[in-house]
């Protein structure tokens, strides 16, 4: 009999979805996942997913739209813990792009010891655990994860375990993500990852201050992703023509002119006015 799993959904809007992080509001909403350039601050790619999906699903993909479209050579990347994740770790190291990813803390269970304490010996294909007993490779799950167990003869007697076993999982891409590690605590990824938050959470921050963007306006993922693509769109212009003091009259008349675009929207969002937005980015 196959398992159901509930689901939570929204009766205002069904096509949201229900947002549940470890330190942030648990509610319905959707998610902007932007891209910027790390030289002037331009929105390159701006992406809307309900709230449910995770932000690692679709970077890979988009990655890849904005290499091909404006083709553009990725040198390095900078994300938060969310992206860091086994295959976005691979990606990165198959694309030969040098990725810096925060690194995400995780709260040990009380009274267990957590993963770091157990050293990996490449050349055996082991681990080693605090008490200096060995950690042999058992088996490979479906998700991609080997598995190393311990003797449950030798665990029986351990002072620092309450349970016979204890069991490791370590996936196949893991040295992918140990690389992106390395790259965190480089010179080079502490200065990329400083200007991480005078970019692209600047950007951020000024479509929710300045361009409205903290609440959705209209129901709806398509109609929820125009608003985003318009708000990056007059963001963007407005940046770029700001650049020297003699254009900002001018480009403030055009802002306000993009913003004020005359659209039927009692006839709902058209095809065409859809495209011409994603045209824009």
């Amino acid at each position: 009999m196959k398992e159901t799993k509930e689901i939570r959904r929204s009766t205002t809007d069904p096509e949201c979805g229900f947002m549940s992080r470890e330190n942030k509001q648990e509610m319905f909403c959707y998610l902007d996942h932007r891209t910027t350039d790390m030289k002037f601050n331009i929105i390159t790619d701006a992406f809307f997913t309900p709230g449910n999906v995770h932000d690692s699903v679709s970077y890979l993909s988009r990655l890849d739209r904005q290499v091909e479209r404006f083709g553009f050579d990725v040198e390095a990347v900078a994300l938060d813990s969310g992206y860091l994740t086994a295959p976005i770790c691979k990606g990165l190291d198959n694309r030969n792009i040098f990725g810096v990813i925060s690194h995400r803390r995780y709260q040990p269970t009380k009274g267990l010891f957590p993963k770091w304490k157990f050293k990996y010996d490449k050349e055996r294909n082991l681990y080693i655990c605090p008490n200096g007993q060995e950690l042999l490779y058992s088996t490979r799950t479906r998700e991609g994860y080997r598995e190393y167990k311990s003797d449950p003869k030798k665990c029986s007697t351990c002072p620092l375990l309450k349970n016979k076993q204890k069991v490791i999982t370590r996936h196949v891409w893991e040295e992918s993500k140990e690389k992106v590690w390395q790259n965190r605590l480089s010179k080079s990824g502490k200065m990329l990852y400083k200007f991480r938050k005078e970019k692209v959470e600047r950007s951020f921050a000024d479509s929710k201050e300045l361009h409205g963007l903290r609440y959705c306006r209209l129901r709806g993922l398509k109609n929820a992703s125009e608003q985003v693509l318009l708000t990056a769109a007059c963001q963007k212009k407005y940046k770029k023509d700001c650049n020297t003091p003699s254009k900002i009259r001018k480009s403030l008349l055009q802002y306000f002119r993009l913003i004020f675009i005359p659209v039927d929207w009692s006839g709902g969002h058209s095809t065409h006015f859809h495209s011409l937005l994603k045209s824009i980015l």
